[in-house]
């Protein structure tokens, strides 16, 4: 990875949310950026044309030239005129938060349908950003801070980027229905989904590690990964759960990369639990909470079962006791995924909130249904089983679908 020497910008004005300083230095860092400096404006509305103040733009702009600055980052969505105004001013690159977010995409995906959906969302928010300017063809691929070789004209880029958006739509469609069929296939089989979501960096992946030992790449960063990892799970009563680690959020994610990775949220929506991971390590961690939890919400996710799992108690100097009286979401549990403290806990709390899915039935088996006893066998979790002369007495726990369509079919006095 390529580091370039970038200056952040953070704007504040009476309609904007507070920033967070150390949350764009690690996004920053992540792309491979060494922070040189910070520029902070208070203002009461935004200049339409470069955002900030002329006053600001020359002390940047003298601070670029001493420094010998690549990139100016602002911690906001510029318009495309802005973006371009102020690259035209300061003479170097300058990235919104939408654009180093992507960048960060662009460099972590490493599957095929992972970097077709960044490709994807690099490309729309290039789109958007063409009005007024061409495009250099270096930067569709380029890190930022990259100088491409002369810009096209404008219709040929818009021309070129519609086409490649179509053709990469066409590539997801396909990768979408495979995912169709895997889930079909996975619901036909009546095993309950399990999805991983949290704050990005908060432990998703050392988390499916631990509960499957899936060997999933993690580094301590932003956005270590982003491609879902399916994997089973053991529960210790014996049943099995598919567990899915998803992308991770974060405040303002980019719809460009929302509308890209809607298929891999997909896997959240068709849960049938959430493991919503937070990491307590961190001051904000309340505030990440808050953030995941509208996003699900928003993905209408918020009405599937959620267990809280406060992550990283490790690295915390706090006890139990103390923690018991902070404002908290239930259920939940506290735990390392690191050193695997609170793993038992956690699979206690999975296998409760899946009861739901499971229906316990004890059946009279005359010898004639073997066909019922091979179905039970087949499908569901068998508790005990008696052996009698003219029957089988079986009490056995069968996914709810599965247990209401045997039902139907049974014999008066079968069921008992």
């Amino acid at each position: 990875m390529t580091t370039y020497k970038a200056v952040i910008v953070e704007i504040q004005t009476p309609e904007s949310e507070a920033t967070d300083l150390d949350e764009i230095k690690s996004l920053a860092e992540t792309s491979g950026a060494k922070i040189v400096g910070v520029f902070s404006q208070n203002l009461k509305k935004l200049n339409p044309a470069t955002c900030i103040g002329k006053g600001k733009v020359d002390e940047i702009r003298t601070f670029i030239e001493k420094e010998d600055i690549e990139t100016v980052i602002f911690d906001m969505e510029l318009t495309p005129s802005q973006e371009s105004n102020l690259e035209e001013e300061l003479g170097v690159d300058v990235t919104d938060r939408s654009g180093l977010i992507i960048e960060i995409f662009a460099q972590r995906a490493r599957t095929k349908e992972g970097k077709i959906q960044v490709d994807l969302a690099l490309l729309t928010y290039q789109l958007s950003r063409l009005k007024g300017k061409g495009l250099a063809m270096s930067r569709l691929g380029g890190g930022i801070g990259t100088r491409g070789p002369g810009e096209m004209k404008l219709e040929t880029d818009r021309r070129t980027i519609k086409e490649k958006i179509i053709k990469l739509k066409n590539e997801l469609k396909l990768m979408e229905k495979n995912r169709d069929l895997h889930r079909k296939y996975r619901e036909k089989k009546n095993i309950p989904q399990i999805a991983i979501a949290g704050y990005t960096n908060a432990g998703k992946s050392t988390l499916l590690n631990l509960l499957t030992s899936a060997g999933v790449f993690v580094e301590d960063k932003l956005f270590a990964t982003l491609d879902p990892t399916t994997k089973r799970l053991k529960l210790s009563n014996g049943k099995q759960a598919i567990i899915t680690d998803t992308v991770g959020f974060i405040k303002r994610l980019p719809h460009h990369l929302v509308d890209a990775f809607k298929s891999t949220f997909e896997e959240i929506k068709e849960a049938d639990v959430i493991l919503h991971i937070i990491d307590i390590s961190t001051p904000e961690f309340n505030n990440h909470t808050n953030i995941v939890k509208e996003v699900l919400k928003d993905m209408d996710a918020g009405d599937i079962p959620v267990i809280y799992i406060y992550n990283k108690i490790d690295a915390v100097e706090i006890s139990k006791e103390t923690f018991l009286r902070y404002p908290k979401q239930r259920p939940f549990i506290m735990m390392s995924a690191l050193k695997g403290i609170g793993q038992e806990e956690l699979l206690k709390k999975i296998e409760e909130q899946l009861g739901f899915f499971w229906e316990k039935l004890t059946l009279k088996i005359g010898h004639v249904d073997s066909w019922i006893l091979s179905f039970l066998l087949s499908n569901g979790y068998i508790i005990s089983q008696d052996e009698k002369d003219d029957y089988t007495l079986i009490e056995v726990e069968l996914p709810r679908s599965l247990a209401g369509k045997l039902k139907k079919s049974l014999k008066p006095g079968q069921l008992l």
